[in-house]
């Protein structure tokens, strides 16, 4: 029962995520907003979401180099909101990374 539990938990999340992405790429007029619900496609989306290039999504991949290209990311989405940019380092800080996105998808 634990491990349904956690599966139901992890798919919500997952999906609370896609729609805030989803939301985010549709008020910044990115276009393809559907990837947000594609593993990996959902990086690139982001990165196009901040207004960075696409190949951005191969840095996610280096260790450690991804905390910071994270940070960069986040602070971009944040900017193209129209939020304060020190909004993305947030995204590093255990639960607050979860609301963040609804913030910055479901705000004025």
């Amino acid at each position: 029962m634990g491990n349904f539990l956690q599966v139901i938990v992890y798919l919500g999340i997952y999906v609370y995520l896609a729609i805030a992405l989803q939301t985010m790429a549709k008020k910044t007029n990115t276009k393809n907003g559907w990837l947000a619900w594609i593993p990996i496609a959902n990086v690139y989306l982001l990165c196009k979401v901040a207004g960075k290039p696409g190949w951005w999504l191969l840095l996610f991949l280096i260790p450690l180099v991804n905390i910071v290209i994270t940070i960069i990311v986040w602070m971009g989405v944040a900017q193209a909101r129209g939020k304060a940019s020190w909004i993305g380092i947030l995204m590093i800080v255990p639960f607050v990374n979860l609301i963040i996105p609804g913030y910055l998808a479901f705000s004025k």
